[in-house]
């Protein structure tokens, strides 16, 4: 636990000119991604309080899909309505996604940010961190065996290697079993 609240203060370290952290989180309907919420919404209020802390900024960045690679997966002929139900159904996902986060920062007693920005996840998570100048990236692992992660990518692959910020990668405890 101490470790993890270091990982916030060396990322508020990292840029001494600046007046205030900036931790963007990146959230989608997981369970990882709210796991990897709360880890961030725990330190930034830990750090908060501590003596001598610089401000703590959290931005809450949903990805929401564009619907028209979700709807060409249905063929050539598909109509306008079925694009607007699938955007519609989008919108609601991502109201869902973002209402549920909101009120895990009220739970904490923690203000934040809260943006749905559409588009693919890995390009999305990478812009925001230039636009608002992040200091740390915090993302959940889906923990994909290797053959998964090949064909399917990996977001939290993807930002550790591209964000231009520290990228923390919240995993999932092992279950006991």
């Amino acid at each position: 636990m101490m470790a993890e609240t270091k990982a916030v203060a060396s990322a508020a370290a990292a840029e001494e000119g600046k007046s205030k952290t900036v931790v963007l989180v990146a959230v989608d309907d997981s369970d990882h991604s709210y796991r990897a919420l709360e880890w961030a919404v725990r330190h930034v209020a830990a750090t908060a309080g501590a003596p001598g802390a610089r401000a703590v900024e959290l931005v809450v960045v949903h990805a929401k899909p564009s619907p028209s690679p979700v709807v060409t997966m249905g063929g050539p002929g598909v109509s306008g309505d079925v694009v607007r139900l699938v955007e519609a159904d989008l919108r609601k996902k991502a109201e869902g996604v973002v209402d549920k986060a909101r009120r895990l920062c009220v739970a904490n007693s923690v203000q934040g940010v809260v943006e749905v920005v559409d588009g693919e996840p890995r390009h999305v998570l990478c812009n925001a961190v230039e636009k608002h100048h992040a200091d740390l990236l915090v993302v959940g692992s889906h923990g994909y065996g290797a053959i998964k992660r090949a064909l399917l990518g990996s977001v939290s692959d993807y930002c550790a290697h591209h964000a231009h910020c520290s990228v923390m990668i919240v995993k999932q405890p092992k279950s006991k079993n």
